[in-house]
């Protein structure tokens, strides 16, 4: 078990990468503080993983929240060895559209939670010598159009996750970031259908979208954060790894 007896605490745990990074960690042994909105998701998940999980209901709008977060980890498991920031809000607009209260919202959930949480886990997290492991996102690089707000958040979250890097290296204290490609969630399903794509899209999507065939998966996902997790990525911090089926810097796709 490549995890075993360590605390990890997910953000945006109760549903898609988050939900199955959760069962991925119990599953190499670990123990997780599963954080999310949803209740009843929540209950059944912590349901099905047993001892190992307990649940956080948060609302990562509230500035309060990060510190009812870790203080839950700690009086479920006493201890914490890593930060995943996986939660964020995912808003369709674009630079017309856009509005002060929608890009507080955004950036609020999808950085400065993500920070803040971080604060609050240090102490931990410097004790254990743990690590911390963002999710971010290819739009950070640019990003659709109408991702404006979430490509900036997630922008900011990578650089966070360099500065924290150089900062805390010398405390003992890991941060890396995955930015993930176009993974099929439950939310991306859905969302896609809203925008008036056809009940089975993700079977009828070209190669210049998905060159395998096939979209990719949260469990696959899942799969390789595990190496960020656990000991085996020592000493390695700052990185930053992109997870797509194409290249993602540079891409000039066919013409």
């Amino acid at each position: 078990m490549r995890l075993k007896d360590k605390v990890i605490i997910i953000t945006g745990a109760t549903s898609g990468i988050g939900k199955s990074l959760a069962i991925r960690c119990v599953s190499e042994g670990a123990k997780v503080l599963i954080h999310g909105i949803n209740k009843a998701d929540g209950e059944k998940l912590v349901n099905q993983l047993g001892e190992s999980a307990y649940l956080c209901i948060a609302d990562l709008s509230d500035q309060h929240s990060p510190k009812k977060i870790v203080d839950c980890a700690i009086s479920a498991f006493g201890k914490i060895d890593s930060v995943v920031n996986n939660a964020a809000a995912i808003e369709r607009n674009n630079l017309l559209k856009l509005t002060a209260e929608s890009f507080s919202k955004t950036i609020t959930i999808n950085l400065q939670s993500a920070l803040f949480l971080i604060q609050a886990a240090f102490p931990y997290l410097k004790q254990s010598q743990g690590n911390v492991l963002n999710i971010g996102s290819i739009n950070a690089y640019t990003g659709e159009s109408s991702l404006l707000a979430y490509s900036i958040s997630k922008a900011g979250l990578q650089t966070m996750t360099r500065n924290l890097a150089n900062a805390h290296g010398v405390d003992g204290v890991r941060f890396n970031l995955i930015n993930p490609g176009w993974i099929l969630t439950d939310r991306e399903y859905a969302d896609q259908v809203k925008k008036g794509l056809p009940e089975n899209w993700p079977d009828s999507l070209g190669k210049e979208n998905i060159p395998s065939g096939k979209m990719s998966t949260p469990n696959q996902l899942a799969a390789a954060c595990i190496y960020w997790l656990g000991d085996e990525s020592k000493p390695f911090t700052g990185s930053v790894v992109d997870l797509e089926q194409f290249s993602i810097i540079g891409r000039n796709p066919e013409k």
